[in-house]
C-alpha cells in the first residue's frame, strides 16, 4: 500500500538541514551517474491552465517519480508520486507545495556553501514571497549570516517579511526602500521574483559577490539584465540542459550557441569536486536555479522516510494485484 502524505505531515518531519543533506546527496550522484534526470515539460490549455511535469530517479537510494504540477489563475497544485526503482511499485503520494519551498532553498544553499566566499555576512534579497523564506533560511544554515536586506514590491509585506524573518532566524532583517538598496554592500544576493522584466542590474554587483537567481523558469522571462549575468566570472546550473529550454537569463544572453553556453556549469560537478566553485575573493559568481526533479525525489524520499519511522499519513491502497 502506497502513503499518503499532506502538507501538514511534510512540514512536520522536513526541517532544511534535512533538504540541504537531501539536495547534496542528489547533485553528488547525479554528477556520479547514480541518477538520472528529465527537464520539465508543460502543456498549455486553450483555458490558460499549465500543467508541468519532470521526472528523476536515484539509483543509489532506490527512489524514482515526478513532480506534477497544475497553475491556474494563481492557483498552483503540487504532487510528487515516488515509486521503488527496483520494483516499480507506488510508495507514496506527496503533497509538495512546502516540499518545493525547502528544496529550492536548499539548492540555492548548496550553490552558497559551494561558490559564494566563506567570510560572506550580508544577504541581499529580491523578493518577498513564499520562496524568499526558505532562501534565507538555507544562506543562514550555510553561512554565518550577519544582516540581511530585504526589498518587494509592497512594502506592508515588505515590513512584515522582514519582521518575521527576524524573529523566525534570528538575524536582523531589514526593508531596502529599493532593489539597488538590497543589493548594494551585499555579499550573497538572492532574486526570488516572479518579474519578465530584469530587476537586478550588473552594476550593482561589487568584486566577490555570489548571485542565486530562482524566479524565472520560462524563457521570455529575465530577474537579470545582460550586464549582471556578463559580470559572472563564474555561472553554474542545477541543470545545463533544463536551462537551455527556460532559463530566460541566460537563453537572452546565449541563445543557440554553443560555444555561449559552453562556459556555463553543472552545478553538480562543482558539488562533486570535479570543477572549483571559486577560485578566488574577488570573483562574482552566479547560480541560476531553474528546480529540478532530482531535487525533489531526493527530498520526498528523505521525507517518506521519516514518516515511516513517525507513523504519519494515511495508506492507501493502489494496483494491489500488481507483483
Amino acid at each position: 500500500m502506497a502513503l499518503l502524505l499532506s502538507e501538514a505531515d511534510v512540514r512536520a518531519v522536513l526541517t532544511m538541514p534535512i533538504a540541504l543533506e537531501a539536495v547534496a546527496q542528489a547533485f553528488q550522484r547525479l554528477a556520479g551517474g547514480e541518477a538520472q534526470l528529465h527537464p520539465r515539460r508543460r502543456i498549455h490549455t486553450p483555458e490558460n491552465v499549465f500543467m508541468h511535469y519532470m521526472a528523476a530517479a536515484d539509483y543509489a537510494s532506490g527512489y524514482m517519480g515526478l513532480k506534477i504540477y497544475t497553475s491556474a489563475r494563481g492557483a498552483v497544485r503540487f504532487v510528487v508520486p515516488l515509486f521503488r526503482t527496483r520494483t516499480g511499485e507506488l510508495v507514496a503520494l506527496i503533497e509538495a507545495d512546502y516540499l518545493g519551498q525547502m528544496r529550492t532553498g536548499a539548492a540555492s544553499g548548496i550553490a552558497t556553501k559551494y561558490m559564494a566566499r566563506e567570510n560572506s555576512r550580508t544577504v541581499g534579497i529580491l523578493g518577498t514571497g513564499l520562496q524568499a523564506r526558505t532562501q534565507l533560511e538555507a544562506m543562514v544554515a550555510v553561512r554565518r549570516i550577519e544582516r540581511i536586506r530585504a526589498f518587494g514590491r509592497n512594502p506592508q509585506r515588505r515590513a512584515d517579511f522582514c519582521a518575521e524573518m527576524a524573529g523566525k532566524l534570528g538575524v536582523p532583517v531589514e526593508p531596502a526602500a529599493s532593489p539597488e538598496e538590497a543589493v548594494r554592500a551585499a555579499d550573497i544576493v538572492i532574486v526570488a521574483t516572479n518579474s519578465s522584466t530584469p530587476v537586478l542590474k550588473g552594476e550593482w554587483l561589487a568584486p566577490g559577490m555570489h548571485i542565486n537567481a530562482i524566479g524565472g523558469n520560462f524563457p521570455q522571462k529575465r530577474e537579470l539584465d545582460e550586464a549582471a549575468v556578463r559580470r559572472a566570472d563564474l555561472v553554474a546550473a542545477d541543470s545545463v540542459e533544463q536551462s537551455k529550454l527556460e532559463a530566460g537569463d541566460l537563453i537572452q544572453l546565449c541563445g543557440e550557441d554553443p560555444q555561449k553556453w559552453s562556459p556555463v556549469s553543472e552545478l553538480a560537478d562543482i558539488v562533486a569536486g570535479r570543477l572549483p566553485g571559486r577560485t578566488g575573493p574577488q570573483q562574482i559568481t552566479l547560480f541560476k536555479s531553474n528546480g529540478i526533479a532530482i531535487e525533489d525525489v531526493a527530498t520526498a524520499a528523505r521525507v517518506y522516510e521519516l514518516a515511516i519511522e513517525r507513523g504519519l499519513g494515511q495508506r492507501i491502497a493502489f494496483w494491489e494485484r500488481c507483483g
